[in-house]
C-alpha cells in the first residue's frame, strides 16, 4: 500500500489563528492528511491560506465536517462555548475529537505524561496552552516531592490570543486549575494569564511556584531538565530558562518558542498546543494501522 493511503484522514474546525497554524503543521506530518478545513466565515484569512496551500475548505462550520466524514480525526480549533455541540454532532461518527479548545470535557492528555491514554478513547482534552507547558514540569516536581500549593502565570503576546481566547479566559484559568490539581495532587493551584501589547511582542512565558514538603534539590532538577527534553522532542522551542530549588520552594519558568512554521516566534502558546495535538493525531495512527 503506497504511503499516502497509510495516513489518516482528518480535518480542521476553526480558521483562526489555531487552526492555521494546525493546518501548516498537518501538512508537513507523514502520517496525517489534511481532508478538510471548516470554518464560518468564507472570507477569513484561515480558510483564504488554507485553499492556498490546497486543502479543501468549507464555511459550513460543524455540519461542514460532519457532512464531510467520515475522518480518523478531528481537531476542534473553535471555542469552548461551542465544543460540547461538536463533540455531540460527532460522536456518533466514531472519529476521534481532539479539544484545543478549554472546556475540560474529554480525557485530558497532556503528552510526555499520560500521552498512552490517548488511543484508548475518542473524546481527547488537551487542557490549555498553559496546561501543555506547565504540566509536564509541574508532574516531574511531584513525583520528587509533595506539591501543597502551586501557582501558575502565563505570560502571552496580546496578539497571539484572538477573540476565542479571550472569550474564554475563565474556562481556562478553571480547567488548567482543575488539571493542575489533577497531575500533581496538590491540594490547591491557582493559575493567572497576562496579554502583553508590549512591543515587541514578548515570548510565551510559564512562571510556576510550587510550595513543597520533601524537596531534594538534586532530583527535583534532574526531573524537570528531563520533562523538558521530552517536550522538546515534539514542540521544539521550548526551554527551561529559570530554575530556582530552595527548601520548601521551587520556582521554574518555561518559555515556548514557535519554530519551523508559518507562526511568528512569539506565539510559542499556539505552537505548543499544536504540536501536541498533531503528536496524539499521529499517534493514533500509529496504533491503527
Amino acid at each position: 500500500m503506497a504511503a499516502d493511503e497509510q495516513r489518516l484522514r482528518v480535518a480542521v474546525l476553526g480558521a483562526g489563528l489555531i487552526g492555521i497554524d494546525l493546518a501548516d503543521k498537518i501538512r508537513r506530518s507523514a502520517k496525517l492528511e489534511l481532508a478538510l478545513v471548516a470554518g464560518r466565515d468564507r472570507d477569513s484569512l484561515g480558510l483564504r491560506r488554507s485553499a492556498d496551500m490546497g486543502h479543501p475548505t468549507s464555511d459550513g462550520g460543524i455540519r461542514a465536517v460532519v457532512e464531510g466524514g467520515p475522518f480518523d480525526a478531528v481537531f476542534d480549533a473553535t471555542n469552548a462555548d461551542s465544543h460540547a455541540e461538536h463533540w455531540a454532532a460527532l460522536q456518533p461518527t466514531g472519529t476521534t475529537l481532539i479539544d484545543l479548545t478549554p472546556t475540560g470535557l474529554g480525557t485530558v492528555i497532556v503528552p510526555g505524561v499520560n500521552s498512552y491514554r490517548s488511543t484508548a478513547h475518542r473524546h481527547l482534552n488537551l487542557v490549555s496552552c498553559g496546561g501543555q507547558a506547565a504540566i509536564p514540569v509541574l508532574h516531574a516536581i511531584a513525583q520528587r516531592c509533595t506539591p501543597t500549593y502551586i501557582e501558575v502565570v502565563s505570560t502571552g503576546a496580546s496578539a497571539s490570543a484572538g477573540r476565542a481566547t479571550r472569550l474564554n479566559l475563565d474556562q481556562y484559568i478553571a480547567t488548567t486549575s482543575a488539571a493542575i490539581r489533577t497531575f500533581t495532587a496538590a491540594p490547591d493551584a491557582k493559575v493567572m494569564v497576562n496579554l502583553s501589547p508590549a512591543r515587541p511582542a514578548p515570548p510565551f512565558r510559564v512562571a510556576m511556584t510550587v510550595l513543597a514538603d520533601g524537596i531534594r534539590p538534586a532530583p527535583v532538577r534532574t526531573s524537570i531538565a528531563a520533562a523538558a527534553q521530552a517536550v522538546r522532542a515534539y514542540a521544539p522551542g521550548y526551554a527551561v530558562t529559570s530554575l530556582a530549588v530552595t527548601p520548601g520552594r521551587i520556582s521554574v519558568v518555561v518559555e515556548v518558542t514557535a519554530l519551523g512554521g508559518r507562526l511568528p516566534r512569539h506565539t510559542g502558546s499556539v505552537h505548543i498546543i499544536n504540536a501536541a495535538a498533531v503528536l496524539l493525531a499521529e499517534q493514533s495512527a500509529v496504533t491503527s494501522r
